[in-house]
């Protein structure tokens, strides 16, 4: 067998206990020092008393002084009782010091508790599995289980039969041992597993699958099932988890109404993994028209901006009232001239500017042109209106 210890730091002492208790060989070895790590003053460590959790009123050690290792500097106890089984126990330490005038300076946060988990090999025996009728409960097939081993058997039942798992297991003692974790898995070949907790009676650990009262919990699923056992403890060393075989069950359809088994589980690595590269074919472009029917349209397009330029001469545009003083022609070149980058705007749009770079340089032209040209009308206006009042 094996010990571990632990010890509790979270008290606020003066005087401190070493960080891990440890037990090796059967020997149990604890280091006192000070907060800061000092060499503590002279002292006796003594083991108050010694209890399983499973039965505090019951102590397996009462009372004794750990012996002082000088040349290492810890204190140990060597020998234990021999009633010391595998399991969980706590140790009551205490620290006493030689000398009173210490007792003023230092603070030894009276007894401390000490969980100590006493490793060791379960044994695993009288492992058997049975197919049992269910009626009677006469056994149909029997199977003797090595779960040291790596055998696997095979089986074969019905909705109308049960099937029964037994074993036991035994501290080096001979006592019996319950371990925290004993369950029986069964696994379907579509991956839907169940989870069965094992109960023991008496000095045996016996689980027994009822067919018939499992059919809907089985979701009406037939086919081959696989069996595994899992045992586990912290103080069990040998703790296992292993596939005993599988049995070929044959349950009846499912009713109408039953409820469905969920889908399977999906593989994370097929839904979050790499994907199959895309490979695209990108449509060949149009063919391109003849060039003649390229300068037609061009030249219709055209056509327009060339009958406006003919209307401007056939009405007789003029610059007579162009403005002749400085500021205001100054105003009607810039006027012209915002609504001649207007269009150049249009035609960079055209060509390669975006619509939001376009609607951005077309509102400080608007306000440009705008302004200019909200003082040439205003100019003009009352130009006119001194000629007519003349």
């Amino acid at each position: 067998m094996r010990f571990r210890g632990q010890v509790d730091l979270n008290a606020p002492l003066h005087l401190l206990m070493a960080k891990s208790g440890h037990l090796e060989h059967g020997q149990m070895r604890v280091k006192v020092s000070t907060v800061l790590g000092s060499a503590a003053p002279p002292l006796t460590v003594k083991l108050v008393r010694a209890f399983s959790t499973g039965a505090k009123d019951s102590a397996i050690i009462d009372s004794k002084e750990l012996q002082y290792n000088q040349e290492r500097g810890f204190h140990f106890l060597d020998s234990f009782p021999k009633n010391v089984d595998v399991g969980t126990y706590v140790f009551v330490l205490e620290i006493v010091l030689h000398d009173s005038e210490s007792e003023k300076v230092y603070a030894t946060g009276g007894q401390i508790h000490v969980p100590i988990y006493v490793t060791g090999i379960i044994k695993v025996g009288n492992a058997e599995i049975a197919v049992l009728d269910s009626d009677l409960g006469n056994v149909e097939t029997h199977k003797t289980l090595e779960l040291a081993g790596n055998d696997i058997v095979s089986l074969s039942a019905n909705h109308l039969q049960k099937l029964r798992l037994s074993f036991q297991l035994e501290t080096p003692n001979g006592r019996v041992f319950k371990p925290h974790q004993a369950f029986l898995k069964l696994q379907h070949e579509t991956k839907i597993e169940h989870i069965f907790l094992i109960g023991n009676t008496g000095k045996k650990f016996e689980i027994i699958f009822d067919f018939l009262g499992l059919v809907e919990k089985l979701f009406y699923l037939s086919g081959k099932y696989d069996i595994e056992l899992t045992v586990g403890d912290a103080v069990m060393e040998n703790s296992f988890s292993r596939l005993l075989g599988h049995v070929e069950l044959d349950l009846p359809e499912a009713p109408e109404k039953a409820v469905r088994p969920p889908l399977p589980p999906v593989d994370p690595y097929t839904r979050y993994g790499p994907k199959a590269e895309i490979n695209h074919i990108f449509r060949a472009p149009e063919k391109r028209p003849p060039q003649k029917l390229s300068l037609v349209f061009l030249g219709l397009i055209l056509l327009p901006f060339i009958g406006f330029l003919v209307g401007l001469l056939r009405l007789g545009v003029n610059l007579k009232n162009f403005p002749g003083s400085t500021v205001p022609a100054t105003f009607a070149t810039l006027f012209h001239l915002g609504l001649a980058a207007v269009l150049l705007l249009y035609v960079l749009f055209w060509l390669k500017l975006d619509l939001f770079t376009t609607l951005k340089t077309l509102g400080l032209l608007g306000v440009f042109t705008m302004f200019f040209g909200h003082r040439i009308l205003s100019y003009l206006a009352l130009t006119s209106f001194k000629l007519k009042s003349a």
